[in-house]
């Protein structure tokens, strides 16, 4: 993938870095499996996993974090 998406973490409210958080995890798989068939075929098994589920939101937690400190925490 070359396409430029991601031009800030910088964020306006907590809810919109949870959105780029939930974005940047999903690109992130993009990115790891780039075959949309294989995604597609993929998806059932891990959508009801509970661990599976569990590290996808660890994921998103993480990106979350990140977000967070690049916008101070939204501190003003």
């Amino acid at each position: 993938m070359s396409d430029q998406w991601l031009s800030t973490l910088i964020t306006a409210t907590p809810q919109e870095g949870f959105e780029l958080a939930i974005t940047l995890s999903r690109r992130g798989v993009k990115y790891t499996q780039p075959d949309p068939d294989t995604l597609k075929k993929l998806r059932p098994e891990y959508a009801n996993n509970v661990e599976d589920l569990i590290a996808s939101s660890q994921v998103i937690a993480i990106n979350f974090q990140t977000v967070a400190a690049a916008n101070n925490y939204w501190r003003k």
